[in-house]
């Protein structure tokens, strides 16, 4: 087992590393059908199967990563909301950035979309057929996001938790459910939350993962420009010069492949879609 500890400008390129994997993932042209316009647009996803697979990877960017032995900041005790996420150790970048002097590019994206996350989600007549039940649900984006996503992951004897947080859901909205009713409840919980108000919310969300990814290739593009060499050495046609403090085989493994993405601009381009996509729920 490795001894090393790692800095905190490895955490940071760990944390980097891991977020613009999982944003590759989850905002491109297999999940998302080619737009021709990048302004007042939509994203559509190719079929409801690229729909589920974008919430199921969005709940592992929106859920606290393992630290095991990399020695990443730890959460407070009370974290909740966007501060149990990724978009925590993404803040603490921007409050206090190693590879660049400035967070302020890779700050500002990941603030507007975690603020977006916490804020309530307002459903009115939100039918439940199965226990019989029509009522108005107030829950936080994030919370009706991560019960989605886990309900597309798992199959029926992984739903404890969900049927857990479905039975709290209610409770808080005035409804009072046994944990079955809470299992019978799930999936028409899902044809209003995932299949609906989760595909009008698609667009709004990819538009704010797209510009957490170019807001960390701005951040990334002065450390490219300070480490990229052109040599002829080695086999290869160039070489980055590593930061003082990233030592380990990890780290410089990582900030290797971080410089590489850097290379290029994302391969999709900077886009906004229609305010009509950002005005309900």
């Amino acid at each position: 087992m490795s001894t090393h500890i790692y800095t905190d400008l490895e955490c940071e390129v760990i944390i980097l590393k891991a977020v613009t994997d999982l944003i590759d993932d989850m905002v491109n042209y297999e999940i998302f059908r080619k737009f021709s316009s990048t302004s007042d647009m939509s994203l559509v996803f190719k079929t409801p199967t690229h729909q589920r697979l974008f919430n199921v990877l969005l709940i592992d960017m929106l859920s606290k990563p393992k630290n095991d032995h990399l020695g990443l900041p730890v959460f407070p005790a009370d974290a909740s909301g966007s501060a149990g996420t990724f978009l925590h150790y993404l803040r603490l970048i921007g409050q206090n950035p190693r590879l660049n002097v400035v967070g302020a590019a890779l700050a500002d994206p990941v603030e507007v979309f975690a603020t977006w996350l916490d804020a309530e989600c307002h459903v009115e007549k939100v039918w439940l057929g199965a226990i019989n039940i029509e009522t108005t649900i107030r829950v936080s984006r994030i919370s009706f996001i991560k019960i989605c996503g886990d309900i597309a992951k798992h199959s029926f004897p992984r739903m404890s938790v969900n049927a857990r947080r479905i039975k709290k859901l209610l409770a808080d909205n005035g409804h009072q459910i046994d944990i079955e009713q809470a299992y019978l409840a799930m999936p028409d919980f899902y044809q209003w939350f995932h299949t609906n108000i989760f595909a009008y919310h698609s667009s709004a969300i990819g538009e704010f993962l797209n510009n957490i990814r170019w807001g960390i290739y701005d951040y990334l593009t002065p450390e490219f420009v300070r480490s990229y060499r052109k040599t002829e050495a080695t086999s290869l046609s160039y070489s980055f010069d590593y930061p003082n403090n990233c030592t380990s085989y990890l780290a410089r493994a990582m900030y290797w492949e971080l410089m590489n993405w850097s290379r290029s601009t994302p391969y999709m381009p900077r886009f906004e879609v229609m305010k009509y996509l950002k005005m309900l729920y």
